[in-house]
């Protein structure tokens, strides 16, 4: 494939943002390439400026199950935008979509609607804070939960210290607040909470972690968090944003019978327009303002494409579809490890519903530690041979896999056929 007119279209860019970019992942710094640029989508592929076309993996990193411009989709937001695209009011439309999540995450007595997964995170750790009277967050090694300064915080030296910050711009006095355990690690958990249970206002995790690579939780780990948040008056945090009508159909809450505190939703609920969600117990979210002390806004909040968009995704999107979504995985599992045993690779193909990650490893991926020991130099490789065969999936080793219902028997076959080729190719070097 030829990539003159992406290469020219960066170059431009990096004139204007920074890196070229406005989202990190996308310059493909990691894979040691420059970016491609798109010019549209459709069903289960994507049109670059050379007119180039991908199988896409990515799908707008999670939130396209119906594919790329779903004419049902794209109708409702026509239909809207005819209407109007912003009121600052509130609208029916709102409350429809509100509904329909409740009947999908019974957790969520109440919801709000913000923009994105990182304002619904930062809402959520918000409420829980006002909610207990206590500071201390804890989050989890390899889960992001947007960026947000409470998130941007590594683990420190010991269970029982402090968090630092792996971002600049973020006050050391702003990690202190947030610990960070080890995934899936339940001697830490349970240390952690013997020591300072008491000062924890919430827990919030990834129940199936989609940033470092495609890793759920143990069973008896997420149940332990919740059995310890609940004896330590702490709040459960699910951050859903991922997993949302991916991990099951109605979320890893679902697929686990562990219900939260409060849920964080976004990417599918909104159908590719920026759209998320943050709720849960009725009695937690009356502390959010105009009820509460809780304060929290936004000019476009619930904003009414959105809306239309979510409505229609979630709307045309049965359980009877998630359930070919996870076939569609499930063969494409077997494919794969049949190819990685055929070749001698040390592959993990790691899968929970709708999403998948490939790890270039000897052992099953755990945590976060796990996931940085993997083979990323060959990962880099297998990355890049399948871009210039037509199949784009993540420019990341940490960053999870999708499909839609636009993938088909067609698509399954060239991807296997592509696999095929690149672990070839990866033997030979």
């Amino acid at each position: 494939m030829e990539y003159v007119e992406s290469t020219k279209a960066f170059y431009e860019a990096q004139k204007v943002f920074p890196g070229g970019v406005n989202s990190p992942v996308r310059a493909f710094g990691a894979m040691e390439r420059d970016p491609i640029f798109i010019e549209k989508g459709e069903g289960a592929y994507l049109y670059d400026v050379d007119g180039n076309h991908y199988l896409d993996y990515v799908l707008s990193w999670g939130p396209l199950v119906l594919g790329h411009s779903d004419s049902r989709v794209v109708d409702a937001i026509v239909e809207q935008a005819n209407k109007g695209t912003s009121y600052g009011a509130t609208t029916p439309i709102e409350t429809e979509l509100g509904i329909l999540l409740q009947s999908l995450y019974p957790s969520m007595e109440q919801l709000r609607f913000v923009n994105s997964g990182t304002e619904a995170t930062m809402s959520a750790i918000r409420l829980a804070r006002g909610y207990t009277g206590r500071k201390r967050i804890v989050k989890f090694s390899g889960c992001y939960h947007g960026h947000g300064d409470s998130f941007l915080v590594e683990a420190g030296s010991g269970v029982a210290t402090y968090g630092t910050s792996n971002s600049a711009g973020v006050p050391e006095e702003i990690a202190n607040l947030t610990s960070t355990l080890p995934y899936n690690d339940m001697a830490a958990l349970e240390d952690f909470f013997e020591l300072h249970g008491n000062e924890v206002a919430g827990v919030i995790i990834e129940p199936v972690a989609g940033n470092m690579g495609l890793v759920p939780s143990n069973y008896i780990f997420l149940q332990r968090i919740r059995q310890l948040t609940e004896e330590f008056g702490a709040l459960l945090i699910f951050d859903e944003v991922m997993t949302g009508s991916r991990a099951a159909y109605r979320g890893a809450q679902e697929a686990y019978s562990i219900q939260p505190d409060i849920t964080t939703l976004a990417k599918v609920i909104g159908g590719g327009l920026p759209c998320a969600a943050y709720g849960g117990k009725r009695e937690i979210m009356a502390f959010v303002s105009p009820l509460g002390s809780v304060y929290q806004a936004g000019t476009l909040s619930g904003n009414p494409l959105a809306m239309a968009a979510g409505l229609a995704t979630l709307k045309n999107y049965h359980e009877e579809d998630f359930n070919q979504l996870v076939n569609y995985v499930e063969r494409l599992k077997e494919a794969v490890l049949s190819l990685a045993e055929q070749y001698a690779l040390p592959v993990q193909f790691q899968s929970f519903g709708s999403m998948f990650s490939i790890f270039f490893s000897e052992t099953p991926v755990e945590n976060y530690a796990d996931a940085q020991a993997s083979n990323q130099e060959m990962f880099k490789r297998f990355f890049s041979g399948l871009l210039d065969l037509g199949i784009y999936i993540p420019p990341s080793q940490y960053e999870t896999l999708f499909v839609s219902t636009k993938h088909g028997e067609v698509e399954f076959q060239l991807t296997v056929e592509a696999i095929d080729k690149v672990f070839q190719s990866l033997c030979r070097k």
